[in-house]
């Protein structure tokens, strides 16, 4: 089959490499080349990397909104659009290019978490179940009519790098039993009762809310590792947690003051239980354990942390 694929990170690449493997990919679509990193070099997307060394032709539409491109995509001849984390809302006339329209893999349970975000906020929310979806595109945002979804558990401490990681070849996997059984697959329609939506992150959606139950603080600790990290102030500056553990047990102190566990060890007291970092970066700084944060800040139980606000270096 001819397949024209539109990806642009890492997470498309597991795809782009199986369909390389078992059909004829046609061209690459992916996102312009763009400052990245700390000196903001202007790098290519991982899709461009990958498709131009299979030697398969590369387009980085700035816009495909614009008039041109349903036609230069229609005379490229796909048979199928595969599109994986393009990063692009694709109008109708797009999607229609191809002899046999466009499928998307999408990495949650349609109809749950559509959106550019669906990995980090299944973990942000507590969900303990994801997966892969595939389904026919059309217009709207993650609203097509389903071909093949497959679940997997999230792993209690499982970070939303992690888990992209292996929804990534997961989602590969789903999609070629999608186009072997093309034919005979029956479309499902999506209940658009049972949607919701996981936009696209914000750094602001990593500031610890220290009055919110430990559970949930460390549910945004993973849902943000690796990006925006989850973010608080401490008397030595802001600190991104990058791991962390929910304690249980109730503690006589106010949100975000430092609290001596059983163990021994200091943990941040929340609006319930206390949150135990284990692996934080302080401004400017390597990611370290948090206990030598602690012994180099010298930050004892009593000091008072806070939450991030809009003033705040972010």
């Amino acid at each position: 089959m001819k397949i024209l694929f539109y990806g642009t990170p890492d997470f498309a690449v597991p795809t782009l490499e199986a369909l390389l493997a078992r059909h004829e990919v046609i061209a690459a679509v992916t996102q312009p080349d763009r400052p990245a990193g700390r000196g903001q070099r202007v790098s290519a997307s991982a899709v461009k990397r990958r498709a131009e060394a299979a030697g398969v032709p590369v387009l980085q539409p700035a816009r495909l909104r614009d008039p041109e491109w349903p036609e230069r995509l229609a005379r490229l001849g796909a048979d199928l659009a595969v599109v994986v984390a393009f990063g692009q809302i694709l109008p109708k006339a797009v999607l229609d290019a191809p002899a046999r329209g466009s499928i998307n893999v999408h990495a949650s349970l349609l109809p749950q978490y559509r959106g550019a975000a669906p990995i980090a906020w299944a973990i942000m929310r507590g969900e303990t179940e994801t997966g892969i979806t595939t389904f026919q595109m059309d217009p709207g945002m993650d609203t097509g009519a389903m071909l093949l979804r497959e679940a997997t558990a999230i792993g209690a401490e499982e970070t939303a790098g992690e888990l992209s990681a292996r929804l990534s070849q997961l989602g590969a996997e789903v999609l070629l039993r999608t186009l072997d059984r093309l034919d005979v697959l029956t479309p499902e329609p999506q209940d658009p009762g049972l949607a919701t939506l996981a936009p696209r992150l914000k750094k602001e959606d990593g500031w610890l809310r220290l009055g919110e139950p430990a559970a949930a603080l460390a549910n945004r600790v993973r849902g943000c590792n690796p990006w925006p990290g989850a973010a608080l102030m401490t008397p030595t500056g802001r600190l991104l947690v990058w791991r962390a553990i929910a304690i249980p047990d109730a503690f006589d102190a106010a949100p975000g003051t430092l609290v001596r566990l059983a163990s021994g060890a200091a943990a941040i007291a929340t609006g319930a239980g206390a949150l135990l970092p284990t692996e934080v970066q302080p401004e400017n700084r390597r990611a370290m354990p948090w206990h030598d944060f602690l012994r180099g800040s010298r930050l004892t139980p009593g000091t008072s942390l806070t939450e991030m606000t809009e003033g705040s270096n972010a």
